[in-house]
Formats: structure tokens, sequence, C-alpha cells
């Protein structure tokens, strides 16, 4: 990431808080240190489990003041704005039937938010969400990791640019292995014991954590709308209750189709993303495990490999990269991205000053609650049989 004039005008990282993301959460590492990792955000405060004293104690863990690792949100939330230097955003990483409350509480104290996937569990309160966001004016960015990543961009960029022409089919594929067994058979970690209660974890446990992001780059890397789908989703793990499968047919606004498959119960699979979109002249082809790479093939044409830290690549895809062609960038540097766009929406914000366009290509609150959206209507439609279903509006 490229330094910029509008975060240099500040002189000094924004102040972050956290909730959530304890030692035990690997995405907890990967919030913190992509927020650091361009020098725009430093982690001041931070709220690290349900329980206060665990929480006081893994905050000063991290390396935060004692005076700063707090018990619960509220606690944080009423003591940040009464210091000089209190925090100026909050990073919420916790339960998904907290994120709205989480969020509800930050918004009202005027937080700028970054907010992991999915928004939240109903779409009544993903709507509320961004009915409060807007009337707040101020940034929300939800942390589908995969868009951060440079050549991800790429191709959202070559798509953008008609270099494959019309979009006519969409593919997503996202497999993991990690549900492959009966974790119902053994005593249950705390992370598996709230994703598989679906009062916490949402209705849908695949579609939660893995469908949103499948759906999400879908729609990021095509430029193109869903307006309706034909879902199955279940279980293939026999006796299982929760869903760790899905298999969707997409309609798009504009006439494309898609399909997304999605599993985390699929037996030896590598966590892996594959995500194809193909127009009237050509396709572009991502995966996550060769991720500094995008095959772009034309009709007629040898498909080329586009490498990133090359330079002829679009701005988009130039601003996302840290390091020349050779040296691999991952799923941590994405998070940053995420992060850096954020705290320069969040910065020209403060400054009134216009932030760089391509800064503001995050996934936002309404991209959130397109997701929650597409969890909705894909449970909707497995249950009537498959039956198409089309989304509700998110506006």
């Amino acid at each position: 990431m490229r330094p910029n004039p509008i975060v240099e005008k500040l002189g000094r990282p924004l102040r972050l808080g956290v909730i959530g993301g304890g030692p035990e959460a690997f995405i907890g590492y990967i919030h913190r240190s992509g927020a650091e990792l361009d020098g725009r955000f430093r982690v001041v405060a931070g709220v690290f489990s349900s329980d206060a004293t665990r929480s006081r104690e893994r905050g000063v863990a991290f390396g935060l003041d004692a005076g700063r690792s707090y018990g619960d949100l509220g606690a944080m939330l009423a003591a940040e704005p009464a210091r000089a230097d209190g925090i100026e955003a909050l990073a919420v990483m916790t339960p998904n039937d907290l994120h709205h409350a989480n969020c509800v509480a930050a918004l009202d104290r005027g937080l700028d938010i970054i907010c992991d996937k999915p928004l939240a569990n109903s779409l009544a309160d993903a709507l509320d969400l961004v009915a409060r966001v807007k009337r707040a004016g101020t940034v929300f960015c939800v942390t589908h990791t995969y868009a951060g990543s440079a050549m991800l961009r790429e191709a959202r960029a070559l798509v953008a640019a008609g270099a494959i022409g019309e979009v006519r089919l969409v593919q997503c594929e996202y497999l993991q292995a990690g549900m492959a067994v009966r974790h119902e058979d053994g005593p249950l970690t705390s992370k598996l014991r709230w994703k598989m209660n679906p009062s916490r974890g949402g209705p849908s446990l695949v579609l939660g954590d893995i469908g949103t992001h499948a759906f999400h780059l879908a729609e990021f890397a095509s430029g193109a709308r869903v307006a309706a789908l034909s879902a199955d989703v279940g279980a293939l793990v026999p006796g299982r209750k929760v869903d760790d499968y899905a298999s969707i047919g997409l309609r798009f606004a504009a006439g494309a189709r898609g399909q997304l498959l999605v599993s985390q119960a699929a037996a030896g699979a590598e966590n892996n993303v594959l995500l194809r979109v193909f127009g009237e002249k050509g396709h572009v082809e991502w995966q996550h495990r060769d991720g500094n790479y995008l095959t772009v093939a034309m009709q007629g044409e040898a498909p080329r490999r586009y490498g990133r830290g090359d330079p002829y690549l679009q701005p988009a895809t130039v601003r996302s990269t840290r390091i020349t062609r050779g040296h691999p960038e991952g799923f941590r540097e994405a998070m940053a991205n995420l992060y850096a766009d954020a705290a320069e929406a969040i910065l020209a914000r403060k400054l009134g000053t216009p932030a760089d366009p391509l800064a503001l290509d995050f996934p936002t609150v309404l991209d959130g609650a397109r997701g929650v959206a597409f969890i909705e209507a894909a449970v909707g439609s497995s249950r009537d049989g498959s039956r198409w279903t089309a989304l509700a509006a998110v506006e």
C-alpha cells in the first residue's frame, strides 16, 4: 500500500478500539495485524472476552495499557470519549449475534466501524444498521477480506473496463474441510459452540461463514447485482443439524447467470476460493491459494497470466500492492488493504478532504446488508424446494 497525502496530513495513525478476537481467535490476529500493517491504525484499546477479568488480562498480554484493557464494550465506550487520545474507530469481531448491538453502540458514539461478516443475523437488523450509518454519515467497512486481494481487484477493474465484454456467467466456489468430521460427537470449542447455535451463529452456518464471501465476490468482481437465486442448502454430514453445504443458481439483474458452490465439509479440501467471470469475449479467473496471479483468457487466444507487482496492472491493483512480483502477499495483506482504504475514507471525512476514489472500493454496510439478504433468500428458497426467490431490496 503506497503512502497517501491524506493519511500523512494527520501525522499519526488513527486510534482503533477492538472488541472480540481473543488470543484463540485466528481472525483476531488477522484484524489487529492487518489494521497496523500500513501504519494507518494503531490498536490502543479493546475488549477481548465476555469475561471481564479475562478480557483485561488479554489486553495487557497484547501490549495494551492496563487502563485501556476493558471488561466490556460499555466501559470502553464510556471511558474513551473522555480521553484526549480516545479511540476514533471500532473493529468488531464478536460472535455474529452481537454485531448489531455492538455497532449500534459505536454508532451512537459517532465512531467509524470496521465489522466482520455477516453484518447481522437478520435482515431487519442489517437494514437498521444501513439506516443508522446513513444518518450518522460515518464510515462502515465490512471485512469481506478477499475483496482486498490485489489481483481480485485487477479482475474487477478489467471487467469494469470492458476487457472481457458484457458479463454472461459468474462462478464462485469456496470449499473447506473443517466440518467434514462430526464435531458434535465430542466437546465443542468455544468458537464452535456459538457458531453451531443458530440463535448465535445465524440461520445458516455455511452461508454466514463462507457463503457471504462467495456472494460478495460474485458481485464485486462482475460489477453486477444478483436479482434472484435458487438454492439447495443443507448438510453433507449425516445427522448434522446445521448447514455445511450450499449449491446456488444465480440470476443477475442485467441478464447474466451464475453458480455458487460452498461447503465447510468437503473432506480433504484446502481452504480456497475460486472465482471465474465470463464475458462475451473471454474470462478472468482468480483463486485464493494462487492469489498473486490472475488468468485472463480471451476467446481464440492463449491464456495470459498476470502477476501482482507487474507495472502494467490497473491503478486499483497497483495501489493495493506493497512489494514487487515474486515476493508473495496474502490473506493478511488483503485485510490490511481494507483497513487502509477505510482509514483514508475516515480521514477524508474528518479533514474535509476528498478521498482517492480508489480508496472507496471496500465493502460497505450496504454490501453487508446485501449479504444478509442473500442468506435470507437462499434459506427461504431451499426450504421451498429450491424455488427461484428474489433478493430483498437494500438501499
